[in-house]
């Protein structure tokens, strides 16, 4: 019974490594796809680690690091953004345990990856005796030159190939500044992804996961508003470098506001009863149609004034 036991956790732990193994592969090898199946990365190592408990359930995330290192052959930015992936579900799940409200788990789980990943980067570049700034200027430039070479294995004209290569100074200076804002907006985001998809895996597997409510009536909280205010009042300054602190500002509230848009979108999908086909069509179109996810975001944030599901108001009322 023992040996049975201890051969179960073993295999566990053993499909943990592979399918994040497996996650990481896809996500170096295949340029657009595996872009965002690397957000996925955190779900196997939240689950293992719910499943397993801390000390087993830690093993897959390091023996997965070493693997990392293995394949790419070196320590590089690119390696210590999947290692706070890893990070991001082990810590996710211990958060999960502590049951807490949502907003508190996002919080706290994205602060111990943008802790612990600003740390790596001081040390990286304490290593590799570059600073900071530099570091993240060469990464950006070698990407934009990456992106290009794809879009001209694309198919895409000349024409327009050109104009790009004319922008990247700007384009580079502008990636540069806004770095921190994006960091923290796709650390919120794939926090928020795979807590979601946690759901359905761990209450399907009889595992704990806290009663967060109806995620459909989530709402920002109000004095968020004030934020948007000051960073927007922030553009309109002289300084380059106010403007460029209030432009982080409204990346990172628009992120926020980006959930309770889709929340308001969610509740009415399930108010009218749209067939589950509709809603992934819907759902694409706002992840692919700029100007319909802006249209999200501001919903979002106009249902600070307006709300739109009339949360706290009787039928009487």
């Amino acid at each position: 019974m023992a040996q049975t036991y201890s051969g179960d956790i073993a295999k566990d732990v053993l499909s943990g490594i592979a399918i994040t193994i497996f996650i990481f592969t896809v996500s170096i090898y295949l340029p657009i796809i595996g872009f965002f199946c690397a957000f996925f990365i955190p779900l196997p190592i939240l689950f293992y680690r719910s499943k397993l408990g801390r000390k087993r359930g830690g093993i897959i995330p390091a023996v997965v690091v070493i693997a990392m290192l293995a394949i790419s052959g070196r320590i590089s930015v690119d390696i210590m953004f999947f290692i706070e992936l890893l990070v991001l579900g082990f810590v996710l799940s211990e958060l999960i345990e502590l049951n807490l409200t949502i907003e508190k788990t996002i919080l706290f789980a994205a602060g111990a990856v943008l802790g612990t990943g600003f740390a790596g980067l001081v040390v990286y570049s304490g290593i590799s005796n570059i600073g900071i700034y530099t570091l993240i200027s060469n990464y950006v430039d070698k990407n934009l030159e990456l992106t290009m070479v794809l879009y001209e294995n694309m198919g895409v004209s000349e024409e327009n190939i050109a104009i790009l290569s004319s922008s990247l100074k700007k384009i580079q200076y502008a990636l540069v500044r806004i770095i921190p804002a994006m960091v923290i907006a796709t650390t919120i985001f794939i926090s928020w992804t795979n807590l979601l998809l946690a759901r359905p895996i761990l209450t399907g597997k009889k595992l704990f996961y806290p009663d967060f409510g109806l995620l459909n009536l989530w709402r920002p909280p109000e004095q968020l508003v004030w934020g948007v205010i000051a960073s927007g009042g922030m553009l309109l300054l002289p300084s380059g470098a106010i403007k460029m602190l209030g432009l982080n500002g409204i990346i990172v509230f628009m992120t926020i506001y980006f959930f309770g848009g889709i929340a308001i979108v969610a509740y009415f999908f399930d108010k009218k009863k749209f067939p589950r086909l509709l809603r992934t069509f819907l759902y694409s179109l706002i992840a692919l149609q700029q100007f319909v996810l802006l249209f999200v975001i501001g919903v979002g944030f106009f249902d600070t004034w307006l709300n739109f599901r009339k949360i706290g108001i009787k039928k009487s009322d």
